[in-house]
């Protein structure tokens, strides 16, 4: 493990010691599931107390960056983060910076069907025909009248979230599908009073029916087309009632 921590200062000794330790696991010099030199060999390493070093490792945990486990062959261990975990947190970040910051529901709107737009290209090329399958199923969901406004929501994140997988690539795909987790129910929750389920549904189906044809510009044409349905609503919830 090369940890670089040349200088010290007395206070907050346990933070910097956790900053270095953490750098470390960023920059991969320490990888998933590598088990860290013991509390002593920390302690003599950095030049300091145990009980400091086992401060450290407490807000490394605290993180879930680490995670501490018993026995002969215990010790402390970085953690390897999962795909779904990473969603997770990136889906309440994203959710807590809209929430906190009074974002405009247009400007939500924009970052969201823009981040769509880009990865077009990507899934009609790569979609498959169970991915294809399973958008005709939501667009099914949705197009029954039995189904809820939340199930509706769901169906609605869902349909975006295959699209943002047949991108093939993982990367784009986590944050897009958090992109949507975290923003379609916001903008669902707003608007569904006025939304048209059926029009929807029906941009869904010529977004479909687009990337099964691998046609990423009649794609991108359906996607702006609900982009702009979508800004019209936001627009008619501003207007003041009037009567």
């Amino acid at each position: 493990m090369a940890i670089e921590f040349n200088t010290i200062q007395k206070e907050g000794l346990s933070v910097q010691i956790a900053n270095a330790i953490r750098d470390a696991i960023l920059d991969g010099r320490l990888t998933g599931e590598e088990r860290l030199p013991s509390e002593a060999e920390l302690a003599e390493r950095f030049g300091v107390s145990r009980s400091t070093v086992r401060e450290a490792l407490k807000r490394l945990a605290a993180q879930n960056l680490i995670r501490s486990e018993r026995g002969s062959a215990g010790g402390a261990f970085v953690n390897r983060i999962t795909w779904s975990e990473a969603t997770d947190n990136l889906v309440t970040t994203t959710r807590l910076l809209i929430g906190m910051n009074d974002i405009p529901l247009e400007d939500a709107i924009e970052a969201r069907f823009a981040l769509e737009a880009a990865a077009l290209p990507l899934a009609a090329t790569h979609r498959t025909e169970a991915q294809l399958g399973e958008l005709r199923q939501e667009i099914h969901r949705q197009r029954d009248p039995l189904t809820s406004d939340e199930a509706f929501c769901a169906s609605d994140v869902t349909f975006h979230s295959v699209i943002a997988g047949a991108t093939a690539n993982p990367l784009l795909a986590f944050q897009l599908s958090a992109a949507f987790e975290a923003m379609q129910p916001l903008m669902n929750m707003l608007v569904y009073r006025l939304r048209d389920r059926e029009r929807i549904a029906d941009f869904h189906d010529a977004l479909s029916s687009a990337l099964e044809a691998k046609d990423s510009a009649n794609a991108s044409a359906s996607l702006d087309a609900l982009s702009a349905y979508t800004r019209e609503l936001a627009a008619q919830r501003r207007k003041p009632k009037t009567g």
